[in-house]
């Protein structure tokens, strides 16, 4: 468990281990397919300040797991008046920074229904091991949202809310969901780049290894992935 007085060096070594534990996660794929994760992200006006910063830490973390050699990534995100977009499917690091730095935040609505609706679309086609919604807010209604995460859980498609500021209605929203769905949910700190990074790295293992994986990385889980993880349990 990291130690809340670690100098930044310290911790930054600490996330070096972990994302190192990552990379030798055991990989359960058979044959030639490999694991599918969408990644959705909310690219509305509230979070354009963030932005930069968190697409350049999901690049880094999509790096550390470079090694695994199981996972593929889909980018979708919603901005503006009803835009809605998702990238192909990227099976390499470079794939991906490509479609997140080509994108720029706008402002509108939240639009949480399509990306549940394409996570339906997309696993009906082939199977989505997980995904991932990094989000600060909902405008949309919370029973049809729950409805349709349930809908994703019986279809074994755990979605791993994390939750960027403190908007308590959307904290309570992403709860249910992920709870709903059979995933996980997490706040973290705009501020804070290791703590999104630890969370999403957790999810690379989770998709490319499963409960096992998570698991094994025993004492160097930090807080917030031991918290995650306990979820999956329940």
């Amino acid at each position: 468990m990291r130690n809340k007085d670690q100098t930044p060096a310290a911790i930054s070594r600490d996330v070096d281990n972990f994302l190192a534990k990552v990379a030798a996660a055991p990989v359960p794929v058979k044959g030639k397919e490999k694991g599918r994760l969408i990644f959705a992200m909310d690219a509305t006006a509230s979070r354009e300040p963030t932005w930069d910063r968190a697409c350049h830490l999901q690049g880094e973390m999509f790096k550390a797991t470079d090694s695994l050699g199981g996972l593929t990534v889909q980018l979708c995100y919603y901005r503006g008046f009803n835009e809605f977009h998702s990238s192909r499917w990227c099976e390499h690091t470079r794939q991906l920074l490509t479609e997140m730095s080509g994108t720029t935040c706008l402002g509108g609505h939240t639009q949480i229904r399509k990306v549940l609706a394409h996570l339906e679309t997309e696993n009906s086609l082939q199977k989505v091991q997980a995904a991932v919604f990094v989000g600060d807010a909902v405008e949309e209604n919370a029973d049809d949202l729950c409805q349709r995460a349930g809908k994703l859980g019986v279809l074994g498609v755990p979605l791993f809310m994390f939750h960027e500021g403190n908007n308590a209605s959307a904290a309570s929203v992403f709860r249910q969901m992920a709870h709903l769905s059979g995933g996980a949910y997490a706040p973290f700190n705009p501020a804070s780049a290791t703590q999104l990074r630890d969370l999403l790295a957790a999810v690379a293992i989770f998709v490319a290894g499963g409960h096992r994986a998570l698991q094994d990385l025993g004492k160097d889980l930090t807080p917030e992935v031991s918290r995650l993880l306990q979820q999956l349990k329940e």
